[in-house]
């Protein structure tokens, strides 16, 4: 597919399937979530450990999506919040209440714990971080949490775009994951492709999520 999107654009067809066309977030984030976890089911394998790190937005909503549907697979993620529980709102705040009442290992993240984390111990890591929406330099737990990330000798697949890495331009904002395979929506970020959107994102799988890409769009 020849077309690319910019942030802005993809927050615009979110909200035109949304109010338009009556696409609800929560029903893309399960579409999202499930395309994830069918690209971690093709590289798992039976006694491989797996992570999930979820940040408090729409990106950590579809991690959470993801890690329920490799529940259902009878896989048993790890799942790493990157705030505090009430932190989350909305259609992400849902799939962590429904994560909560199938009693999923849940670890909310601090400066302090991740000192706890034995990152070596995992085969596969889902980066849910971070999406298309943010921009600046990282604050708070994400510069090294990230680069906790990418001192892993695990396989990373991150959801949209890798963490940190800005949607439009390509431009590193101070720290971003490298991932061996990156799972994106509708059609590809523009910073996918410039910048140093190449040398981090990996291999990039286009899901449609159910919304036929139109001109008017």
């Amino acid at each position: 597919m020849s077309r690319t999107l910019t942030a802005k654009a993809v927050q615009a067809i979110d909200r035109k399937a949304r109010d338009k066309f009556g696409i609800s977030t929560l029903l893309l984030m399960e579409n999202a979530g499930s395309a994830v976890a069918r690209e971690v089911f093709k590289l798992y394998r039976p006694g491989m450990e797996l992570a999930v790190f979820c940040g408090k937005g729409n990106n950590g909503g579809d991690g959470l999506v993801a890690a329920r549907h490799l529940m259902s697979r009878k896989i048993k993620p790890d799942i790493f919040l990157a705030c505090s529980f009430s932190r989350l709102v909305n259609e992400a705040k849902n799939n962590l209440d429904i994560l909560l009442k199938l009693k999923a290992k849940i670890i909310r993240l601090s400066e302090r714990s991740l000192k706890k984390i034995k990152i070596s111990k995992y085969h596969l890591l889902v980066d849910a971080l971070l999406g298309v929406g943010v921009s600046g330099e990282l604050r708070g737990i994400y510069p090294k949490l990230i680069e906790l990330i990418n001192s892993s000798r695990a396989r990373i697949i991150s959801v949209d775009v890798p963490s940190g890495l800005d949607a439009t331009t390509g431009k590193v904002l101070g720290g971003c994951v490298k991932a061996d395979k990156t799972v994106t929506f509708i059609a590809p970020k523009r910073g996918m492709l410039m910048g140093d959107g190449p040398k981090y994102c990996g291999k990039v799988i286009v899901e449609d999520l159910g919304i036929p890409l139109r001109d008017d769009l």
